[in-house]
């Protein structure tokens, strides 16, 4: 592990400070511009390819017809989970109201869990080739592309967000592998650009990392399903301001990067919105003194996206695999039972990570060959991936060890 930089006392903004903040914004300016090749849309959509591409999906496929683990053990668990049940019936409101923490909850978790269903039918679907299961992910679709109109509330960018990551994933594999026809499929991409899209596009640069990070991911796949080029380039432009701004790596120099966008910008606003944590070091990330569960899913969003840019040809992870790879190492050494030193959290991280490396993992370990010893051990001990019910899924089962 790098060794950490400590911060001794909190310093007023410096000339000197303001002058690398310049230079920092016109670089991530020059990377994450509309006119940076990185950032452009594919001139040609890739389907299905929102986080699986038809690639991953047969050689899953085939691991599992002959009886291979650990894609035997995860597709085992997804059929015998409540998302794959054929006798399920959807629940979708008009306006889905989510407060903080989803206090009030009035279709936050019907809303999210359908969403997972649909995605769990859409692969039962494609590894069985049972129309039942396309049926009823269509079911669950069209019963709320009829319904629902907003999403209100503090939480609705959040909750637009976990939903609107999930739902591309279902209609792209229905849409572009099923034979039988989807005649709403319309009507579901209409819900999609007027219900999620507005939501989630814009960010929130003030809020921390996860929720901007999940949005992102929402805005990428949904972008991919309605085929929209400049909602894809203007996501893709937040991701790549957002990430340096959620994991710290000692090329950055003493504090963290900002927030794009935002105010917080002097040293005192940055240690606060990195939860009071003062000591940076490789891997860090804004929410890892806050607890290690919403720091898995802003790492999971990291991973997915590159993963989706991947298959539609425009491969991100160079410009964030080392934030991913350090990410990943640093929080799994802590899960795997490293002592937490006095400087990290005060001596005491909440830990409970998640099963949310698979992507990342593959993506770095096993394609680019990169050691990865701390995360391997948590990946496999993890495995097989479930569910988190908000917008992780059946990762064992769709990335590990897949090449494609």
């Amino acid at each position: 592990m790098a060794r950490a930089r400590t911060r001794t006392r909190i310093r007023p903004r410096t000339a000197l400070l303001s002058v690398l903040a310049l230079l920092a914004g016109l670089l991530s300016l020059q990377l994450s511009g509309p006119a940076s090749r990185a950032t452009a849309a594919p001139t040609t959509f890739t389907h299905p390819g929102v986080l699986v591409s038809r690639g991953q999906l047969d050689y899953a496929r085939a691991k599992v017809q002959a009886g291979q683990q650990p894609w035997k053990a995860a597709y085992d668990n997804m059929m015998a989970s409540s998302y794959a049940s054929l006798s399920r019936n959807p629940k979708p409101r008009a306006i889905v109201e989510c407060g903080s923490s989803s206090n009030p909850n009035n279709g936050c978790t019907d809303e999210r869990q359908d969403a997972i269903a649909a995605y769990t039918d859409a692969l039962a679907w494609y590894f069985t080739r049972d129309s039942r299961y396309a049926k009823k992910a269509i079911e669950i679709m069209d019963a709320w592309s009829a319904t629902i109109t907003d999403h209100t509330n503090s939480n609705a960018p959040l909750q637009s967000g976990w939903s609107g990551s999930t739902w591309p994933r279902a209609a792209e594999i229905i849409k572009y592998t099923y034979d039988g026809g989807w005649a709403n499929s319309g009507r579901f991409a209409t819900m999609l650009r007027t219900v999620y899209l507005p939501e989630v596009i814009s960010g929130a640069e003030t809020k921390n990392g996860n929720w901007q990070l999940v949005m992102t991911e929402a805005a990428i796949g949904i972008s991919v399903f309605i085929e929209d080029r400049t909602s894809y380039d203007k996501a893709v432009s937040t991701y790549l301001a957002r990430v340096p701004a959620y994991v710290y790596v000692a090329a950055d120099g003493d504090l963290p990067k900002p927030p794009a966008n935002s105010s917080i910008d002097t040293e005192a606003e940055i240690v606060k919105y990195w939860q009071g944590q003062s000591t940076f070091t490789d891997g860090l990330s804004q929410e890892t003194c806050r607890d290690f569960g919403h720091t898995g899913w802003g790492i999971a969003s990291i991973a997915d996206i590159a993963e989706t840019s991947r298959i539609q040809g425009q491969d991100l992870y160079p410009k964030i695999q080392e934030r991913l790879r350090q990410a990943l190492g640093f929080h799994t050494s802590y899960e795997n039972g490293a002592t937490v030193p006095s400087w990290l959290c005060g001596g005491s991280v909440k830990k409970g990570l998640d099963e949310v490396t698979e992507v990342g993992f593959n993506a770095l370990h096993n394609r680019l060959g990169i050691a990865m010893s701390n995360t391997q051990k948590y990946t496999e001990a993890h495995r097989p991936s479930g569910t988190d019910n908000y917008f992780n899924a059946w990762t064992t089962l769709t990335h590990a060890d897949n090449p494609s």
